[in-house]
C-alpha cells in the first residue's frame, strides 16, 4: 500500500518523497580496471550521510557493474534501506531471498543494452511474476515493478500483486519539453495511486529536469544514479546529492494543499 496522505477532494500526495540514489555507476568506475576503488558500499554511506533515504543497486545477470560482493555489503551495511533491481530470474530470486533488502524492483533486462531501455512488459509470463511477487513476500521483501506509463501496465501491476510501481521516466527525460511524456506520467500515478499502489518513478532525472516530476503528487518516490555520479566528478558526492533532493523538494513546496499542482 501507499503511504501517500489524502486531502479531501484532492489527489494521493506523498508527504515526504523519497530520493534514492541508485550507486550503480560508481561500480562501473572500479570496474574499468577491475580493482577496489571507488567502493559503492562507502558511496552508499555518503549518499545517505548527504540526505538519500534509501540506497539502489542493480544486479545484472554479466553482472557489469554491481557484483554480488557489492550487495552483500549493501545489505549489511545501508543505514537506511536497500532497494534491489533485478530480473526476474530464479538466480535473482535466491539473492534476493537470502540477503533480504527492503525492496525488490524488478527491471527488464537484456545483455546488449546500454542501460534499461523501457518498462518491464508484465503481460508476459504474468502466472511467473506473480509467483516471484509472492514468493518475495513470504520473504517479508517488498516488491516494485519498473513499467512504461501505460494504463495497462498499471493495471496488471496491481493484479499481479505488486506493491508499488516505477514510472520509467526515460520518454520524459529525452523530451523534457513536450506536453504527452509528463501527461502520461501524471495519469499513470493518479491511476497506480488510486488502485492503491505506491508510486515510484526513475531514470534519465537530473537536477534540471526533476522538477516537474517531482511535482505530480502521487509520486512517493524518486531512484536516480547516472545524473548524480556524474555530477559528483565535479561537485562532489554529496553536494551532487543535496543538490536533487532541493530540486525536489523545491517542485514538492509549490505544490497547493490539495495536492492538485497549480
Amino acid at each position: 500500500m501507499s503511504d501517500s496522505s489524502t486531502p479531501a477532494g484532492g489527489r494521493f500526495v506523498a508527504p515526504h518523497q523519497r530520493l534514492y540514489v541508485n550507486i550503480d555507476h560508481v561500480a562501473t568506475l572500479r570496474q574499468a580496471r577491475r580493482g577496489a576503488e571507488p567502493d559503492p558500499a562507502e558511496a552508499a554511506r555518503l549518499c545517505e550521510e548527504a540526505g538519500a533515504d534509501g540506497i539502489t543497486a542493480h544486479l545484472r545477470e554479466d553482472r557489469r557493474h554491481i557484483q554480488d560482493r557489492d550487495v552483500d555489503a549493501l545489505a549489511a551495511g545501508a543505514r537506511t534501506v536497500l532497494n534491489l533491481e533485478m530480473a526476474a530470474t530464479e538466480e535473482m530470486r535466491a539473492i534476493a531471498e537470502r540477503i533480504r533488502p527492503h525492496q525488490v524492483t524488478l527491471v527488464p533486462e537484456r545483455r546488449e543494452e546500454i542501460t534499461t531501455e523501457g518498462g518491464l512488459d508484465v503481460s508476459r509470463d504474468q502466472d511467473g511474476l506473480a509467483r516471484l511477487i509472492a514468493d518475495l513476500k513470504r520473504a517479508g521483501v517488498r516488491t516494485s515493478l519498473f513499467i512504461d506509463p501505460d494504463d495497462r501496465m498499471v493495471r496488471l501491476s496491481y493484479e499481479l500483486g505488486a506493491d508499488a510501481i516505477e514510472l520509467h521516466t526515460g520518454r520524459y527525460a529525452h523530451h523534457p519539453d513536450a506536453p504527452e511524456p509528463l501527461a502520461a506520467l501524471d495519469a499513470a500515478s493518479r491511476q497506480g495511486a488510486s488502485l492503491g499502489l505506491a508510486v515510484h518513478a526513475g531514470h534519465g532525472l537530473t537536477v534540471r529536469n526533476v522538477g516537474p516530476v517531482a511535482a505530480i503528487p502521487e509520486i512517493e518516490e524518486l531512484n536516480i544514479g547516472h545524473s548524480i555520479v556524474s555530477r559528483a566528478i565535479f561537485h562532489g558526492l554529496a553536494a551532487s546529492v543535496r543538490e536533487i533532493r532541493a530540486a525536489m523538494d523545491a517542485a514538492r513546496a509549490a505544490l497547493p494543499a490539495s495536492g492538485t499542482p497549480a
